[in-house]
């Protein structure tokens, strides 16, 4: 099953969330509607929200619940992405210009701000203390996330602990929840709220490995950002930590420098080292065991072409980098 048959498996719902999502960014400032609606409509996988969808259909669920959850999933990964972007001092996101750039730094943040607190308001209407505790915790979470990250950023000793400790809270943590909640829906009880935990976690992992290495290796076009963003922004990603681990001395120079100074000139030194080094196939092995964690976690679910999506996603996270 491919992307677009997932997507079709669960069309009409996908219809209703981004009527849903429409609907709720509304507001009388105009300024919010203008920098939220550009930033919701830009493109982007909604892999988060899918993944609410598809857990609550393979766990039974018949409620309306998992459209406003699947929103919120939505709006907190939104908000992120307009604060990361600040942060970041980011200029390209899906192919086209960061919110950040169009309107500033201050209107971003502020309408970040907005969605993360819209996000709450609408959990206060599904009236369910389990989700909110969940949600509660993940935000909290990533943004914990977020600072390690920038403690991390510059910082060319970051290891590979530290490194994957950044992906579980900033990445898996949304991706645990988004899966959790459908257990919760349906209420299927804590062991199997614990299953898709643990395949949002190693789905999550997975994901951003790759991403990380498709920043070295991927196509500027299809990814709709620059190459070398990380490298500009000095993040120390796990193909930089394996050069720096496996390298002869010239190439641990060589990154050590570009990590220093956030050296995108560097990239075509960068990229040859992690080529020799065989960074991109070392940080794709590790996202294919954890695709692998992430299918073995749906066992214990029904057989249903919903649990064949949710494993269609794991095949999905890791099939971007040869």
């Amino acid at each position: 099953m491919d992307i677009e048959q997932i997507r079709t498996l669960v069309a009409d719902d996908t219809t209703a969330v981004d009527d849903l999502i429409r609907q709720r960014l509304q507001s009388d400032v105009v300024l919010i509607n203008q920098l939220g609606h550009y930033i919701i409509n830009s493109g982007g996988k909604r892999l988060r929200p899918l993944l609410v969808l598809l857990s609550a259909q393979a766990l039974g669920y018949t409620g309306p619940h998992h459209h406003a959850l699947a929103a919120i999933v939505e709006f907190i990964h939104t908000a992120t992405l307009l604060h990361d972007d600040v942060v970041d001092a980011s200029e390209l996101r899906r192919g086209q210009d960061t919110a950040n750039a169009v309107w500033g730094n201050e209107a971003s943040v502020l309408v970040g701000d907005f969605l993360y607190s819209r996000a709450f308001e609408m959990m206060v209407e599904v009236d369910n203390m389990r989700v909110m505790q969940i949600l509660a915790e993940a935000t909290n979470t990533i943004a914990e996330g977020e600072v390690l990250q920038l403690l991390n950023c510059h910082e060319p000793d970051t290891s590979e602990a530290q490194y994957l400790e950044v992906i579980l809270r900033k990445t898996a943590k949304l991706f645990e929840a988004a899966a959790q909640l459908g257990a919760v829906l349906a209420g299927s009880g804590p062991e199997t709220e614990a299953v898709m935990a643990a395949y949002g976690v190693h789905l999550g992992t997975a994901f951003q490995l790759i991403d990380d290495a498709l920043d070295y290796s991927g196509d500027q076009s299809t990814m709709g950002k620059q190459l070398g963003d990380d490298l500009a922004e000095g993040k120390p990603t796990l193909p930089l930590i394996h050069v720096m681990r496996t390298g002869n001395a010239a190439q641990v120079e060589t990154v050590r420098k570009a990590i220093t100074e956030g050296a995108r000139e560097q990239i075509g030194e960068v990229t040859e080292a992690i080529a020799s080094t065989g960074a991109i196939a070392y940080t794709s092995r590790l996202a294919k065991n954890e695709a692998l964690k992430a299918r073995a976690a749906l066992d214990a679910l029904p057989a249903s072409a919903y649990r064949d999506a949710l494993t269609s996603l794991a095949d999905y996270a890791v099939s971007r980098v040869s």
